[in-house]
């Protein structure tokens, strides 16, 4: 007897192939085309026949439904899960600077998840390091073409590698990548640096055997590491005179690999640039992956630039002569040159609040990974304007939440004043209110 993962239907969209076939949102799919559904990767790939079979079960009865699908009709489904085995693939490794390790108490249960599975991978950008897979995994990969995939690389050396990460298997690095290639897999990579651990000549040997895959990997992003003050001891951030030091040499293979290769393929994140006081590169240098290296931290600080005529004329329409802008303390001197060109150009105030993460440490300076009680912690001494404004990375978690759970609504019923909160969508700047 077939053991079916049971995929319950949340909605079904009006006129979509679903809704012709006769499904409804809490019947539960069971197979397509005769297939058991693990994901909803196999229901994408099995629903790209053009005669399609749905076995559900509905108020406890199993039954067929049937219809056709014409090339590029949306199916039109939703799951209450994306994985319907309820299994996420959790990661093997014991990086030394494991975010996840680091994470501080009492957040959301999620947050302590160690994830490191290739399907969400494929379905949202999740970082993995490709240490954990057997050999259907494998197959899958290459039967279902899961394309593009992130990974998490950090150093090609294997005994670099082996010593950051603890796990045999990461030594494996560029056998697992190279397999992927022959998949025709596009492979989108990072290298998180830690001091003396896997930056400088190290570094250098990353870059110069990723470029080796172009064009299967598409480009590696060069990234600080994260340390909260529950971090490991043995580890220390960068000082600003080693960021300036990375940075400069990144470029430089930047520079050498634009003339060999057409594209720059080794980009460092926004923080490296703030932290040396080095102006970001133009839109053209991150040779069209923006926005989405901005999850991370790649290009952020560029698209806001580049967007803020037009971000500048929907704050001037908030009301009230004074705002007040919040945002993470690496933003915050780029923030306040903006806030200054604000008044001249409108007449109205703008204060800009530079909030310490309390929750993790000084050394977590990105407004991302700022909670909504480091805001009012923050705001307590404070005279607030007559608006608050935030950037809507503080709001990523389930219904809107920042890591601590609290909504906008939450923030703006403990200060009094009205919440909006900035976010970017199609590579524009937008400002909405907080809503419930």
């Amino acid at each position: 007897m077939t053991d079916y993962h049971p995929a319950l239907i949340t909605d079904v969209a009006p006129r979509s192939v679903a809704a012709r076939a006769g499904l409804r949102a809490g019947d539960v799919l069971l197979a397509l085309n005769g297939m058991p559904l693990r994901d909803v990767i196999d229901v994408q790939f099995y629903a790209a026949e053009p005669e399609l079979e749905f076995l559900i079960e509905r108020a406890g009865r199993q039954k067929t439904l049937y219809t056709n699908r014409r090339y590029g009709q949306s199916l039109g489904l939703a799951f209450e899960a994306e994985l319907f085995d309820g299994n996420i693939r959790a990661c093997r490794n014991n990086c030394d600077f494991c975010f996840v390790s680091q994470m501080a108490p009492g957040l959301r249960a999620a947050l302590y998840v160690k994830d490191d599975d290739y399907r969400l991978s494929f379905l949202h950008g999740n970082y993995i390091t490709l240490t954990n897979l057997d050999e259907s995994d494998w197959a899958r990969i290459e039967e279902q073409h899961l394309s593009p995939l992130y990974v998490s690389v950090h150093a090609t050396e294997p005994d670099v590698r082996v010593g950051l990460m603890h796990n045999p298997r990461a030594g494996q690095i560029l056998e697992h990548l190279t397999r992927l290639a022959e998949m025709d897999i596009e492979i989108h990579t990072q290298a998180v640096l830690a001091p003396g651990r896997n930056d400088g000549a190290h570094l250098d040997r990353t870059i110069a055997n990723l470029a080796a895959l172009y064009p299967a990997v598409a480009g590696v992003t060069v990234v600080p590491v994260g340390l909260t003050r529950w971090r490991n001891p043995a580890m220390r951030p960068y000082t600003d005179a080693e960021a300036a030091s990375v940075l400069a040499q990144t470029l430089d293979w930047q520079t050498r690999l634009r003339a060999e290769l057409g594209v720059g393929f080794a980009y460092p994140s926004d923080e490296w640039f703030l932290r040396a006081g080095v102006s970001v590169p133009s839109l053209a240098d991150y040779d069209g992956l923006l926005p989405a290296l901005v999850e991370n931290g790649v290009g952020m600080v560029r698209l806001f630039l580049d967007g803020w005529d037009a971000l500048q004329a929907e704050l001037a329409h908030l009301g009230g002569p004074r705002q007040t802008w919040v945002t993470g303390t690496l933003f915050a001197p780029v923030l306040r040159e903006m806030a200054v060109a604000f008044t001249a150009h409108t007449g109205l105030a703008a204060d800009v609040v530079a909030a310490p993460n309390y929750a993790f440490g000084e050394t977590v300076t990105v407004a991302g990974l700022l909670t909504v009680g480091d805001i009012l912690a923050e705001l307590r001494e404070r005279e607030i304007g007559d608006v608050l404004v935030l950037p809507d990375e503080l709001f990523r978690g389930p219904n809107g939440c920042a890591l601590d759970d609290k909504s906008p609504i939450d923030l703006q019923e403990a200060i009094g004043h009205p919440v909006f909160i900035v976010t970017q969508t199609d590579e524009r700047w937008q400002v909405r209110p907080a809503v419930l």
